[in-house]
């Protein structure tokens, strides 16, 4: 689909206007509801389905299918974000009420790292074919990776800060406590940053890590940049009412990296199809209708017998609680 600059600009100002209704709604510290979660998160969807319409009007079936294809799965993989979300807030305890302004913040510095990674990707897909070898194998080890630490079960992860953060820590100092929302104070004559923007740091780099494999996994739906920019900010940007929207709900979804790794599997051998369908071998490509198929039905299996399992585990904890705290039959002698 050809998209003129004048497009690019329009879509760009409009995404800001949105970001900027969205930092002036939540501008005030506060703890956010379920139901404010919800209403936003209905808000955000809906605007994701507008924009696929108007991508059916003007360019027609194919882009809206990759972009629906390309929102899910960058969505979906998005969940999987918050559970490093969750651990970030944990780390730096921060309070209830400052939640909100840390993920605004926090997901529009992923916002702008990840529109770095899908213009040099694009450059990439643009000039070397063969680089879908690498996409698609990258993807497939990615997969068998969720699969083993899906395993494992480690209930005890915490969130390890990255060199690059604690180097900043180091060069400008840290506050010992929040101040407000402000993200810089002067303490003993020098200006240092506070949690906050430590965190909202935090946020934004830890994304960089999601992104080597959400990138090439929407790279293997659509090579239009257009759509991946624009399916990536609307999966994004929606993201901080969906943590507190679903956040008491991640440890339910028992089954989620099981699913994603069959997403990211499965998109990963199309990358392979595709590039082997470049080089001149005749093999069959996997459509984009088949593609949303798959990817939705792969989901709601998921998160069906996540739930489901999640309930069974629970009885048995209540039934074992209920064992333990039976009183012993006495015996009389």
């Amino acid at each position: 689909m050809e998209i003129s600059m004048t497009l690019w600009a329009l879509t760009i100002v409009g995404l800001a206007a949105l970001i900027a209704v969205d930092f002036f709604i939540g501008r005030k510290p506060h703890e956010v509801s379920i139901k404010e979660a919800g209403i936003w998160t209905g808000v955000w969807i809906a605007l994701a389905g507008l924009f696929g319409l108007g991508l059916l009007h003007f360019g027609g079936a194919r882009p809206t299918g990759e972009f629906f294809a390309g929102f899910i799965t960058e969505k979906s993989l998005s969940v999987d974000n918050l559970f490093v979300f969750v651990l970030i807030m944990a780390k730096f305890a921060v309070p209830s009420r400052y939640q909100q302004r840390v993920l605004l913040v926090g997901v529009l510095i992923a916002l702008v790292l990840r529109a770095a990674f899908i213009a040099a990707g694009a450059a990439i897909v643009a000039s070397f074919s063969w680089v879908f070898y690498l996409f698609g194998a990258f993807l497939i080890w990615t997969a068998w990776k969720l699969v083993q630490e899906a395993r494992a079960e480690a209930d005890d992860e915490e969130y390890e800060e990255s060199r690059l953060l604690k180097a900043a820590e180091r060069r400008f100092g840290v506050a010992d406590r929040y101040h407000g929302t402000r993200l810089w104070i002067r303490q003993n004559g020098r200006r240092v940053m506070t949690p906050m923007l430590v965190v909202m740091l935090a946020i934004g780099t830890t994304d960089v890590l999601f992104a080597l494999d959400s990138i090439p996994a929407i790279f293997g739906l659509t090579q239009d940049p257009y759509i991946v920019f624009t399916a990536n900010a609307f999966a994004l940007m929606g993201l901080r009412q969906l943590y507190f929207l679903i956040g008491g709900l991640l440890k339910k979804l028992v089954h989620l990296s099981y699913g994603l790794s069959i997403i990211l599997g499965f998109i990963g051998v199309k990358l392979v199809l595709h590039a082997l369908h470049e080089s001149g071998v005749h093999v069959p490509e996997i459509s984009v209708p088949v593609s949303l198929g798959v990817i939705c039905t792969v989901l709601v299996v998921t998160t069906l017998t996540s739930l489901r399992a999640s309930r069974r585990q629970a009885a048995d904890e209540e039934v074992q609680a209920g064992a333990e705290g039976a009183p012993k039959d006495s015996v009389e002698v």
